[in-house]
């Protein structure tokens, strides 16, 4: 029988001895998805020879201009920011945010309910007589119940009732009850009275989690005004790359007239065959303005379906979304410090950074208390029952005939209490970097306002200016062209006054187009949105299916 005790334990030390020794599996085994190195550490050529081709760059006998698209979409600047505020990934991402921190205040509202507990025991002792072991030792069989409910208080306290069933049975002769029967009942206090004291102190995780809330909803809020920003620079991006390929083809129109003037013109007698070869090169510069600017629209629409991101208008889809909402361009008188008052009321990040100071402002407030002594003060009465069955020794504790009563008090003094202070020093500290970062938050807004505002009049001035120059370079081309009937001008006199006209319709496009972005740009700097209907944001649904 030894032997086989000892074949045990050596088995159970060899088997923890190799539980011990083991070794972790290799690199790519021990993980579940393993990566070549070379897919993290090689870089690969692009190799160029699949897709060679034998075409060779020629001059074509007849120009012709890009075909129509076939798959047209119209969609207003609403629209468009409905689109983004729905399929938006960024907001979709976003909008948990603010669902995960309110689970994190609900969390810390939950540290305030009550808790059932219960333990359970059961004993058999034999103990062996000190003076003789022929003589039987003590035996004692016993059963433990005990079952209650902890209730944490506001104030940093708890109160714990607590009801205690007992049996004991042993081969004791003095007893008077064999088995005996014992119900208590009891009901403690212990409230701490310095360090971890009030309602303020113990609430302070709840109110930092409220902070963060509010943090995680400016931050959303931020988001939103940001997503709709930049779908409304798209959107009157892709108002300018329409603009533009109009002007060109209109250049393309132009320059075919003057081909057909200067044809007519030869045929008459009244020019060379030259003026015919300066016509054609100017249509061929006109037809590769047209080829840019369609190019340049190719990518302002998949700029606008990634921000849309809406089902079938994938980059990689042919339809071609065209703008139905036109620019108004309306002059305004701002005043400086009116919209720098604004954007520091409405600024998220400004807003982000009050609550971060107030974060700072109950965290010093929480370490104070916590640098306190420790000083807890108990109180605890029992009610008592004894008797020889359950129901005896329930009666007797409810009669309330045997009472206890325990007053303690504790006290905790740390000798230096050096981390503490350390930590206290540490939340001064933040707060002080907290009000710094405010103040060149509100400078980067002011100079950001500023900034925006004197673009919006440049812009302004810019639009007016290039309206006027339009206006002068289509009198000067229409002069050139009655030069060239009488024969005072060439072709290229009239392609070079033609193409001043369409630059100078080219520029009032910008002008307009970055005007309206520079009003964008003025609201999203105070905090607003542009037009005059409001966004409001929802957190995502709670639903987890």
């Amino acid at each position: 029988m030894k032997k086989l005790q000892t074949y045990r334990w050596a088995l159970v030390w060899a088997a923890l001895f190799w539980a011990g020794c083991n070794e972790f599996p290799s690199e790519p085994a021990f993980y579940e998805q393993h990566v070549p190195p070379e897919k993290v550490k090689t870089i690969k050529p692009l190799d160029l020879a699949p897709y060679r081709t034998e075409q060779q760059p020629e001059v074509p006998s007849v120009l012709e201009l890009p075909q129509e698209p076939t798959e047209k979409l119209e969609l207003s600047l609403e629209q468009c920011r409905a689109q983004a505020l729905k399929n938006n990934l960024d907001i979709k991402v976003q909008l948990l945010s603010p669902l995960i921190a309110q689970e994190s205040v609900n969390t810390e509202r939950a540290k305030f309910e009550a808790a059932f507990f219960s333990n359970l025991s059961y004993d058999k002792t034999d103990q062996p007589p000190a003076a003789d072991l022929a003589i039987q030792g003590s035996q004692i069989d016993s059963g433990y119940v005990d079952m209650g409910v902890r209730v944490p208080l506001q104030t940093g306290g708890t109160i714990t009732f607590d009801l205690a069933d007992s049996r004991t049975k042993g081969n004791f002769e003095s007893s008077t009850f064999n088995p005996s029967y014992t119900e208590d009942f009891s009901l403690s206090i212990s409230q701490p009275l310095l360090r971890n004291a009030g309602i303020r102190t113990n609430t302070y995780s709840i109110r930092i989690a409220g902070y963060d809330k509010a943090i995680t909803d400016a931050r959303t809020k931020l988001e939103v005004n940001r997503v709709i920003a930049a779908m409304d620079r798209v959107y009157w991006r892709l108002y300018a790359a329409f603009k533009q390929l109009e002007v060109r083809k209109q250049q393309y129109d132009l320059a075919q007239a003057q081909l057909d003037r200067a044809k007519r013109f030869v045929k008459a007698g009244q020019n060379a065959q030259v003026e015919i070869y300066r016509a054609e090169a100017g249509l061929a510069q006109s037809l590769e303005s047209i080829i840019i600017a369609e190019n340049n629209l190719r990518d302002r629409q998949r700029e606008l379906k990634l921000a849309l991101q809406q089902e079938h208008l994938e980059p990689t889809s042919p339809t071609v979304i065209t703008p139905a909402t036109e620019p108004n361009p309306m002059h305004y008188t701002f005043t400086a410090e009116t919209l720098i008052s604004q954007a520091i009321e409405n600024r998220m990040e400004m807003l982000e950074q009050e609550l971060q100071i107030a974060k700072s402002v109950s965290t010093i407030d929480y370490l104070r208390n916590q640098a306190l002594p420790l000083v807890s003060l108990d109180y605890t009465y029992n009610i008592n029952g004894l008797g020889p069955t359950h129901s005896a020794a329930y009666d007797l504790m409810t009669r309330n005939n045997f009472a206890d009563h325990r007053l303690g008090l504790q006290l905790v003094i740390p000798l230096g209490n050096e981390a503490a202070e350390s930590r206290l020093r540490q939340a001064f500290y933040n707060r002080r970097q907290a009000l710094a970062t405010k103040e060149n938050r509100q400078t980067v807004i002011e100079v950001e306002v500023l900034n925006v505002l004197d673009q919006c009049e440049a812009n302004w001035q810019r639009i007016l200016a290039s309206r006027q120059s339009a206006l002068l370079e289509e009198r000067l081309y229409q002069a050139e062209i009655r030069q060239f009937e009488i024969g005072l001008r060439t072709s290229t006199d009239v392609l070079q006054a033609q193409a001043n006209f369409v630059n100078a319709q080219s520029t009032e496009i910008n002008a307009l187009t970055e005007y309206q972005i520079a009003l964008v740009d003025l609201a999203y700097a105070t905090g607003t949105l542009l037009g005059a209907a409001q966004v409001e944001w929802e957190p995502a649904s709670s639903n987890l299916n």
